[in-house]
Parts: C-alpha cells; structure tokens; sequence
C-alpha cells in the first residue's frame, strides 16, 4: 500500500494558529482582570459555555479512549487496534482541553491543587475533579509509547507495555465513574432542569450516551486523521464501528423514550414549546436519524457517509450537553446570559489547540503504520 504523505497544509496552520493566539489573548485578559473582563457570567448564571461546552461536551467526546482500548485490550476485538492509538490521542488531548478550561473558569484556579489535600468524598465534584486527574496521567502513560517510539527509546516503552492491561483497566474504571458522575452532579438540582432532561439515571443515560459518542468520535477522527497523512481509512474497521453504532444508539433510544414514559413525561415531548423542539432536534438529529443511516449497509460501506452520520451523533451530543446544562436550566428570574465573544474566543481557541496537535501527531509520530511513503509535488 501506498501512502501519500501531504504537503504542509500553510493556510490551515496559520487560520488555527490565529484562533489559537485570540484565545490565549483572551485568556491573559482574564487572569489579568479577573471573570468579569471577558465573561456574562453572573450569580444568576454562574454555569456558562466554558461549563457546557469545554466540561461536559469535553469530557464526553473524549469517552472513545476507554472505549477503543477497552474493547481490544478487555475484550479482545483486536482487529480496532489500528484505531486505538488515534482514540486514546483525542481521548488526552479532550481532558488536556478540560484541565485548561477549568482553570480559566474557576474563580480562584491557583487552587485548583487543593482537592488533592482537602477531602469531600460527599461532592460528585470531588470525585470528578479526581477522576479526571488520575485519567489524564493513565492516557499520558497510554500514549507515550508512541513517543518514546518516535526517538527510538525502547526500555520505556517496555515498561509501560508491562503495564498495559493495568493501565487500561483503571483507565475503564476512573472513566465510568466520571461521565456518570457528571450526570449525578446534575442531580442535585431537579427543579431547575426541565423534565425532559432530568431523571433520576441520569448518570446512566450519561454513561450510555458518552460510548455512544466515542465510538462515533472514533470513527470521525480516524478519518480525518488518516487524510493529514494521505492514507485512505481502513473501511472494514470503519464499518465494523457503524454496525456497533446501530446497538449503542438504539440502546440509548430505548432507555431515553423509556424512562419518560415510565415517569409520565411522554407528553412532554409535543408541548413543552421550544423545549420541545430542542428536545426533537437533540433526538431526531443525533439518534434517530445517525441510526437509520448506520442501519443501511450503504452508508457502512461508504467512507464519507460513514463519517457524516458519525458527525451526527457528535453534533446531537453537544446539543444534549448543552441542552441539560444551559438551555433547559432555569436562570434566576430577571437574568440574561449570552456568552461574551472572548468567552467563544477561549472555547475555539482550544479546539484549534486540539486539532493542530492531531494534525501534527498523525505526521510525526508513530500512529497511522504504513509501509512505503512518496511526497507529492506541491502545485
């Protein structure tokens, strides 16, 4: 097999390279002048987009490193494993995304030190604030391989690879007990949150809902993934994740319609006024429709249908992070929120961080294997 190895991509790099500078402006501001400068954050809305979009949806979208490597190294499906190190890259630099997040959002985030020395096992906080540290340090052990590969040191790759299963099983554990708990957080506040979005499994729904989309972020990042080093994606893996899409959204399907019904909700589906419509938007947009098209052997046989319907799940994902945390939380009477645009500023900033480190990992490190690589003329 040939791969073309593409040329630098110079305008891309500069357009992710200026969001990235705006976001690290707005960011000094911050620290600089305090929340206020660059926030519409109030007491009536002390949750904003940094919370919505850079935690939840952060933390969700990272859910295909535990999926991947569990799947192969627990279960033994080792044909994902060519997917798995592309996986666990968007899987740390998603909690990388979150850590960096937090610390601009926190009032105080030279502080953010002290839930390691000051103990609250009764906040679903403390659990997650932990959770995510310790799962950030198993996905940096996780991926280092590669890097060590990169300069050609062996002997730290043979330990790490002598504690691989390890490895990967705290990776599971910590990652099941924190998307769930950030569903449990959202618990403490049933009369703010719409009826169409709280439940009492919450955590349950999160949990489902995070393999659900990490298994379709998988499929989405391998395939851009493998364009930054001009391979074609590997279509049986692809296809394989597109046929256990088909059970993971029905399942969610079913345990979501189900639990309304069980609490007498369904109604609330039609007449709840634009709650409604975003809750069908959430639904139709990022289940039911990703489900018909993975259903039809066409679209698993077809690289970019695969990839659109995986975007699917993604962007009802978001909506549904956004709609329990946001949208459908009731703000104190008499206030307004709508994010300052260095709030959007940080938030972009960081995903263009992101996807240049992906780009850049895919061309110099280890990750996507080939066997012969032939520059093409630059046009």
């Amino acid at each position: 097999m040939t791969v073309e190895k593409r040329p630098f991509p110079v305008v891309s790099t500069i357009i992710l390279g200026s969001l990235m500078a705006v976001g690290l402006a707005a960011a000094v501001i911050r620290f600089a002048g305090g929340l206020g400068t660059i926030t519409n954050l109030s007491d009536g809305r002390a949750w904003g987009l940094w919370i919505s979009f850079d935690l939840y949806c952060g933390v969700a979208l990272a859910a295909g490193g535990f999926v991947m490597a569990g799947t192969v190294y627990i279960f033994g499906i080792k044909n994902y494993y060519p997917v798995v190190p592309s996986a666990i890259l968007t899987a740390f630099l998603g909690y990388m995304m979150v850590i960096i997040a937090l610390l601009v959002d926190l009032g105080q985030p030279w502080r953010i030190w002290h839930m390691i020395i000051y103990w609250n096992p009764h906040s679903p906080l403390f659990e997650v604030g932990w959770c995510v540290l310790l799962y950030t340090v198993v996905l940096a052990l996780e991926f280092s391989p590669f890097i060590f590969d990169r300069f050609s040191r062996k002997i730290p790759v043979r330990w790490i690879r002598a504690i691989q299963i390890p490895l990967i099983i705290t990776g599971i554990v910590l990652s099941t007990l924190h998307q769930s708990s950030l569903g449990s957080l959202l618990l403490m506040m049933p009369d703010k949150i719409h009826p169409l979005w709280f439940s009492p499994i919450l955590p349950i729904l999160f949990f489902l809902s995070a393999v659900m989309v990490g298994v379709a972020m998988t499929i989405f990042e391998v395939s851009l993934g493998s364009k930054a080093v001009g391979r074609t994606a590997d279509l049986e893996i692809l296809s394989g994740l597109g046929r256990a899409m088909i059970y993971l959204l029905g399942l969610y399907l079913a345990v979501r319609l189900g639990e309304l019904l069980w609490a007498g909700d369904f109604g609330l589906i039609i007449s709840s006024h634009h709650y409604s419509l975003l809750f069908l938007l959430e639904m139709v947009l990022g289940v039911m429709l990703p489900l018909i098209f993975f259903s039809l052997p066409a679209v698993r046989k077809n690289r970019t249908a695969l990839l659109w319907s995986a975007l699917l799940v993604i962007l009802g994902l978001i909506l549904n992070r956004f709609n329990v945390s946001m949208l459908a939380l009731d703000m104190r009477p008499g206030t307004i929120y709508f994010p300052h645009w260095m709030e959007f500023a940080i938030s972009v900033g960081l995903v263009a961080d992101a996807l240049l480190v992906i780009w850049l990992a895919h061309r110099l490190l280890p990750i996507v294997e080939h066997e012969e690589v032939t520059e093409v003329e630059v046009s």
